[in-house]
């Protein structure tokens, strides 16, 4: 992933709670941390088929 493209998401408080929650257990960036469920369910979606 060498081309990082900024992007503005709009989620929920209570989504962005959760996430901020789940990357300090795992010690990643919030940023970081939306990066890998995403990446995870990219993964899971193309196991699928």
């Amino acid at each position: 992933m060498n081309n990082i493209v900024p992007t503005t998401i709009r989620i929920q408080e209570e989504t962005k709670t959760a996430i901020e929650e789940l990357a300090e257990e795992e010690q990643r960036s919030f940023n970081k941390e939306i990066e890998y469920i995403l990446l995870k369910y990219i993964k899971e979606k193309k196991e699928q088929k």
